[in-house]
């Protein structure tokens, strides 16, 4: 009999195709590829729609994804990364000081770059045809290219933001390649490289193929 993996995520069986490849369980998805952690998926409907109560038990904001092993329940994506990375080394190094600066860039990508960026799409989605679109987007529009450019500096030319690949990379790498403003990722040419290089990993590749696969099992014959 073949054992069930112990690791369930949750995901959606459909989104936008504007957000297809781009929901945030593909972090979990790649992170647990990266060090061969088997995992079993959960669909939870469709973005947008009713959750059901079990679901915001789990996650009370109604999102994905939600994670399970054994008792522990955990929702947010970086919190789950956390608990990923204590697995393995390769995720995130056992050695105290590559350790801490590895988690400094985590929190880094989650409270100092993204945020801008989420707030720019939130804008152009919301705010198309009103009056103040253009107004309160370009008000931010330069929070969000210095912060970029900040990282771009901080990058330099290095292939990863410390010494290797850590989940540091692999959060900011998911920020930049699904913001909506990608000219602002491509003004620096070694962002854009730092993309392609975490993309081009087989993990990431697996992880986009299985969370694309959810969607098109939806898509009329």
């Amino acid at each position: 009999m073949t054992q069930q993996p112990a690791i369930e995520i949750t995901a959606y069986d459909w989104v936008p195709d504007m957000a297809r490849g781009k929901v945030k369980d593909m972090r979990v998805r790649w992170a647990l590829n990266e060090i061969g952690l088997p995992y079993k998926e959960r669909l939870v409907g469709g973005a947008g729609g009713e959750k059901s109560a079990d679901h915001l038990d789990d996650q009370p904001f109604g999102q994905v994804p939600i994670y399970k092993e054994g008792d522990l329940t955990l929702f947010e994506s970086g919190a789950i990364l956390l608990h990923i990375g204590e697995k393995d080394e390769r995720l995130l190094p056992r050695d105290p000081v590559a350790r801490g600066r590895a988690i400094a860039w985590m929190f880094a990508a989650l409270n100092s770059v993204e945020p801008f960026l989420q707030a720019l799409f939130l804008i152009d989605l919301r705010g198309e045809g009103q009056p103040w679109h253009g107004p309160a987007s370009g008000a931010l529009q330069p929070f969000a290219e210095n912060r970029l450019q900040q990282l771009s500096a901080a990058l330099g030319e290095r292939e990863w933001l410390e010494d290797r690949f850590t989940l540091g990379d692999l959060l900011m790498i998911d920020v930049l390649r699904t913001t909506s403003k990608q000219q602002f990722v491509r003004a620096h040419a070694n962002l854009a490289a730092y993309v392609e290089r975490g993309t081009a990993r087989p993990a990431f590749r697996s992880a986009l193929a299985a969370q694309m696969a959810a969607f098109e099992e939806r898509e009329p014959k």
